[in-house]
C-alpha cells in the first residue's frame, strides 16, 4: 500500500495479531443528505477514510460529518449544469466511476445504489458493497421510466439502447464485488435475481432516538414523503376523497404537487400542508391516528420513524416495509396501489378495533436503531476481511 492510503488504515484482530487496513469509502453522488447518505455516514464514522464520489454540493450537506471528509469527485462534477442536472449524464456514469484510482487501499467499502458498486480493483483488493438497490430505473422501472419521460421515435430508440448498455455494465459490474450486504430482505432477493449473488441483509440506520413516543392520538391520518409519482401519494389522496368522514394530512413537496392538489380538489378532509421542517413533521407523526406509506420502496425509513412515534403504520405489504411494519402487530397491510386497497385497509383498520400498543411498536422500531447498525456493519466488514485474506494466503 502508499503512504497515504496506509494514514487511513485501521486494524482489526485476526487470530493472535493485530493487522492493518487501508480503506476508501465509494458512494453514488453527494448532493443532499438522505437515506443513502445517513448509511455512508455511519460507515465514515466507523472508518474514516477518503471517500470518492461522482460529484457533490458541500452547501446542501448542512452539518453532516460527510462535509469535513476528503471527498474526491468525478469529471461529472465539472460538467455544465451538474448539480441540479446531474441524472442528464447517466450514460457517463460508468466511465466516471471506472476512473477512480483506488489501487493505494487494501478494502474498498462502497455505499450503491447505481453505479458505486461498479468501481475497478484488483484481485487482491478486497471490496464489501453495501447495497441500497440495484438501479430501478435500468431493472424494474425501466419501462414506467420510458412511458414518464414519454421518450418515442429516434429519442425513444436512443434511450432504450442506452438502458440495455447499462444492464450489461451492470451485471458485468456487480462481479467486481465480494461480499454484498443488502438494505432489506426485498433488495437481497433482487440482487439474488439480477446479480446472482448472495447478500447479507443489514437494515439501514434509522435515528429513532430523536422521535419520542406520544401514546395520545388525534383523528387525523397522515401521509408524508417527497411528491413524485413512484410514491404514490395519488392513492392516498383519492383514498381519503371518497372518504369524507375521515380528515388527511398530507406533508411534502415536490413536482407531483399540482396533481395531488387536483386529486384533492375542494374536499375539506384533506388538507395539503407542502413542506414541513423535520420537527413539525415529527409532531404530526406522533399525534396521526396512523401514518399511511403507499409506496413500493427498497426499505422506507419513514414507517420506522412513525412506529418510533408509537403510531400504527398502514403500509403497501411489499418491499421493505412489509418487513418494518408487521401486519396485524404495528400496523395492516394493503396489496395492491389502489385507492380501494387504501380505503380497505383503512376500514379494517377501524373496524377491527385492534390495540395497537404504542409501547410495543416503539420496541419494533428499536430493531432499527443507529447502534443496532454499527454493530452488525462493523461485525460484518471485519467479518469479511478476516475471510478474505485467509483464503488469500491458501491460494
Amino acid at each position: 500500500m502508499d503512504a497515504g492510503a496506509a494514514s487511513t488504515g485501521y486494524y482489526i484482530h485476526r487470530g493472535s495479531m493485530l493487522m492493518a487496513y487501508s480503506t476508501a469509502l465509494v458512494h453514488d453522488w453527494l448532493t443532499t443528505i438522505a437515506g443513502s447518505e445517513k448509511v455512508l455516514e455511519e460507515m465514515y464514522r466507523l472508518y474514516p477514510s477518503p471517500i470518492y464520489t461522482l460529484l457533490t454540493d458541500r452547501d446542501a450537506l448542512g452539518d453532516s460529518p460527510l462535509v469535513g471528509g476528503d471527498i474526491s469527485t468525478s469529471f461529472i462534477q465539472k460538467l455544465p449544469f451538474a448539480r441540479r442536472k446531474y441524472r442528464s449524464y447517466l450514460p457517463l456514469f460508468p466511465m466516471a466511476i471506472e476512473g477512480f484510482d483506488l489501487s493505494g487501499y487494501d478494502v474498498i467499502l462502497s455505499s450503491s445504489h447505481a453505479v458505486a458498486k461498479g468501481v475497478l480493483k484488483r484481485s487482491d483488493q478486497l471490496h464489501i458493497c453495501y447495497c441500497h438497490t440495484p438501479m430501478r430505473y435500468i431493472w424494474d422501472a425501466a419501462h414506467q421510466y420510458m412511458r414518464d419521460a414519454k421518450l418515442r421515435g429516434v429519442t425513444g430508440f436512443i434511450a432504450r439502447w442506452v438502458l440495455h448498455y447499462l444492464r450489461i455494465w451492470d451485471v458485468i459490474s456487480s462481479n467486481r464485488v465480494d461480499y454484498y450486504i443488502a438494505n432489506s430482505i426485498y433488495v437481497a432477493n433482487r440482487i439474488r435475481s439480477i446479480y446472482r449473488r448472495e447478500a447479507k441483509v443489514i437494515y439501514p440506520p434509522v435515528d429513532v432516538d430523536s422521535f419520542e413516543l406520544c401514546e395520545r392520538k388525534d383523528e387525523y391520518y397522515l401521509a408524508a414523503s417527497r411528491l413524485v409519482p413512484y410514491k404514490r401519494i395519488d392513492i392516498v389522496v383519492e383514498a381519503f376523497a371518497g372518504m369524507k368522514n375521515r380528515r388527511l394530512l398530507v406533508v411534502g413537496d415536490g413536482p407531483d404537487m399540482k396533481r395531488i392538489k387536483k386529486i384533492a380538489g375542494k374536499n375539506r378532509n384533506i388538507e395539503i400542508l407542502g413542506y414541513q421542517p423535520a420537527e413539525k413533521l415529527g409532531e404530526y407523526m406522533q399525534r396521526a391516528r396512523a401514518f399511511i406509506f403507499p409506496a413500493l420502496e427498497d426499505f422506507g425509513i419513514m414507517p420506522v420513524e412513525a412506529q418510533a412515534c408509537g403510531t400504527p403504520v398502514i403500509a403497501l405489504g411489499r418491499g421493505g416495509a412489509a418487513e418494518s411494519v408487521i401486519n396485524g402487530k404495528t400496523g395492516i397491510h394493503f396489496y395492491t396501489q389502489e385507492p380501494d386497497a387504501v380505503v380497505a385497509a383503512i376500514e379494517d383498520f377501524e373496524r377491527e378495533k385492534r390495540s395497537f400498543d404504542p409501547k410495543a411498536l416503539r420496541e419494533n422500531a428499536l430493531r432499527f436503531g443507529v447502534e443496532r447498525f454499527r454493530r452488525k456493519y462493523k461485525n460484518y466488514v471485519e467479518k469479511c476481511i478476516s475471510e478474505f485474506y485467509r483464503n488469500r494466503k491458501k491460494r
